[in-house]
């Protein structure tokens, strides 16, 4: 059987019994490294395009790689092990389409890596912002040719960084009342402290 049943994959938790001790603050430094290689050699190969190849298609192509091995890394690997968040899309019987956001629900025996954490949210956020630039500097300087492939790495950039926030929020809580709520809450903070004054 290649492909693996989502219900036989290996709860959160399990995988770590087997890592030893580790005296750096990166426990797994190979996922670390290709959560962000990936990403960035991608956004590197579009950047440096012109002066590595003229040649359209052999950069098309590499940057679709790039970003295919980054979506399947950061989804499948390094989400689970460095914040031990995971999502996936599943179709039942009657063929409706469910997705499914999972976070541990087990503490850990070792907590995830503050360091690790923060390399992982600050590569997920940080790179979209780029693809939305690349967007659109390519409409305004008239490059529509790159514009399928700066779109692709904004689409499955985003993807990642969408199914991420919703395993960190709650996969069933709706991000647009969690925003009002939380504005919400800020205005009632100041009028309180405007309302006590000096």
């Amino acid at each position: 059987m290649l492909g693996q049943d989502s219900h036989d994959a290996p709860l959160f938790g399990e995988e770590e019994e087997n890592i030893g001790n580790t005296k750096s603050q990166l426990r797994y430094p190979v996922a670390t490294f290709f959560h962000l290689f990936f990403r960035t050699s991608a956004i590197l190969v579009y950047l440096l395009c012109d002066i590595l190849s003229g040649r359209f298609i052999a950069c098309m192509v590499t940057i679709i790689l790039l970003l295919s091995c980054d979506f399947w890394t950061v989804k499948n690997v390094s989400g689970r092990l460095l914040v031990g968040l995971r999502w996936w899309n599943q179709v039942d019987e009657s063929g409706n389409s469910h997705w499914v956001f999972e976070s541990r629900k087990t503490p850990s025996k070792k907590p995830t890596s503050s360091a690790e954490s923060r390399i992982f949210w600050l590569g997920l956020i940080v790179c979209p912002i780029f693809w939305v630039i690349f967007v659109f500097s390519t409409i305004f300087s008239f490059k529509l040719k790159w514009l399928a492939v700066v779109i692709m790495g904004l689409v499955l950039q985003w993807a990642n960084l969408y199914g991420y926030v919703r395993c960190k929020v709650g996969g069933k809580s709706n991000l647009g009342n969690m925003a009002r709520n939380y504005i919400s809450s800020q205005i009632f903070k100041q009028a309180m402290a405007k309302a006590e004054g000096p």
